[in-house]
Order: structure tokens, then sequence, then C-alpha cells
């Protein structure tokens, strides 16, 4: 199924989506299928499943950790792409950085993407004014490029990434990386708001995730209220983080609090 059926599939059924990151690797590569499986039983609707980079310049401090914990582990394009195709039952995400798809050449990494049934491909450090290659290869494998919008993005950037998203927009909460908060930034409505009027004024919808520092029910119901969906990431790595000595409790608390997360997707 594509991203932009799953977000319409779930909206005929009165849901928002519930979108969940791991770190490919983290703690083991036979973990993150455990993982992952975990996730979809506690009602995940997507996978947002991060291929480590070793300069992760959007991420918070514990997905840097997971990150390095899975790089000094072996992780690498090769094995992620296994791990991945593995991963069944649940839409799939790629998350990772340029130089990683630079370096194996653009077409095959997409086309590793398609193999491993990867409907969608975040990539923080590309702007839009130079993901034409990409975004052209993207578009011959049907995979959706997602593009990032924060509070600081201009108007005019803003309008070249709604002339191109597919899949969904992924919307940033705050300034600064991905990590749970106590509280949600104020900027999230009236940013939403913006984006929902400049899609009006050129008669497109994408639909709009947002993320960084959502980390609670409370967090993924405000959330919901106003846009298609949350993605929640540290506060899943964190638990895996503390459950390392116990993969059974581990797993079982992943789907436990997945479960809390996704009933405040469900439109009243």
């Amino acid at each position: 199924m594509s991203l932009e059926n799953k977000f319409k599939e779930l909206e005929k059924k009165n849901e928002k989506a519930l979108i969940g990151f791991i770190t490919a690797g983290y703690p083991t590569a036979e973990e993150t299928s455990k993982i992952a499986d975990a996730l979809t039983k506690g009602g995940v609707d997507i996978l947002e499943l991060g291929l480590p980079f070793s300069d992760p310049i959007a991420d918070g401090i514990t997905i840097q950790r997971a990150s390095e914990s899975s790089l000094n582990a072996g992780m690498n394009p090769d094995l992620y792409f296994n791990v991945a195709a593995g991963i069944k039952g649940v839409e799939k995400v790629c998350l990772t950085y340029y130089n990683l798809v630079l370096q194996r050449g653009l077409e095959q990494f997409v086309n590793d993407c398609e193999s491993a049934e990867i409907k969608g491909l975040i990539v923080p450090d590309l702007p839009v004014e130079e993901s034409k290659p990409l975004l052209k290869i993207c578009k011959g494998y049907e995979t959706n490029l997602i593009f990032l919008i924060a509070p600081t993005t201009t108007e005019k950037r803003m309008a070249k990434i709604l002339d191109v998203a597919s899949g969904f927009i992924y919307v940033v909460s705050l300034l600064g990386v991905t990590g749970a908060r106590e509280k949600l930034s104020d900027t999230i409505r009236p940013l939403i708001g913006g984006i929902k009027e400049m899609e009006l004024s050129r008669d497109k919808h994408v639909p709009l995730a947002v993320g960084f520092g959502i980390s609670k029910r409370e967090h993924v119901r405000t959330v919901c209220e106003v846009a298609d969906g949350a993605i929640v990431g540290s506060a899943f790595i964190r638990i895996v983080e503390e459950g390392l000595g116990s993969e059974e409790n581990m797993l079982r608390e992943v789907e436990t609090f997945a479960k809390s997360l996704k009933k405040e997707t469900k439109i009243v």
C-alpha cells in the first residue's frame, strides 16, 4: 500500500497516523525486527526505520547513542536493506543522510528501497533546492521523497516543497534536534495552519505528520487535532535503551506504549 493510500485508509476509519521511529541495528539487527513487530502489534501505522550515519545533525542525544551503537555493531546499508526487507505488516520509510545515499548511488539506493518495500525516503540534510536528481529517480520508482518543514522555513521554500511533496510532509515542531520533551512547542498550530493555507491556495493536499519532541499521549492527542499524524522516535528508543537487560520486558513495554499512543490518534 502506498503512503497516500495508508493515510486515506486511516481517514476512512476516523484515525490519524502513528509513525514510530527506530534505529536499524539497535541494539542488534535481529532485535530490530522484533522491536518493529512490537511496534506493529502496538498499532504503529508507518515505521520510520533509521539508517544510522556518523554525523546525524538532526538527531538528539538519545538517537545519537543508538546510531553510534548500531554503527559500532556493524550496521551498514547492505545489512540495513536486509533487515528492512524482513520487516512485514507495516508501511516503511527510510530516514538517513545524503552522504550515504550519494555513496551508494542515487538510483541504486532507491532501487534497494523498493526491493525492501520501503515506500518513502526522508533525507533531513537534503534541501529541496538540491533535490531534483534524487526526486526524479524516486518518482521513477514510485518512492516518496519526504521533505521537512520547520518553524524557520520561509514561505518561498515552503511553496517549493509543496510543489514536489508526496507521501507526507514531516513537520518539525520546534527548533533544535530530535528528543523527548515535556511540553509541546507553541509553534505547532500556527505552523500547521500556515501550511494548510498554502496547500489550499495551491489546491493540493499532502498529509502533515508532526515530529521532534512528541513523547507522551497528550502530545499525540494535541498533534492529531491539527495534523494528519504524529511521529514518535526518541521515546521508543529510550524504552529500548532502558530495557537492554531483558528483551521480553522491553518488547512488551514498546508494544504497550505504542498502544497507548495509538488510542490518541482516533478522532472522537
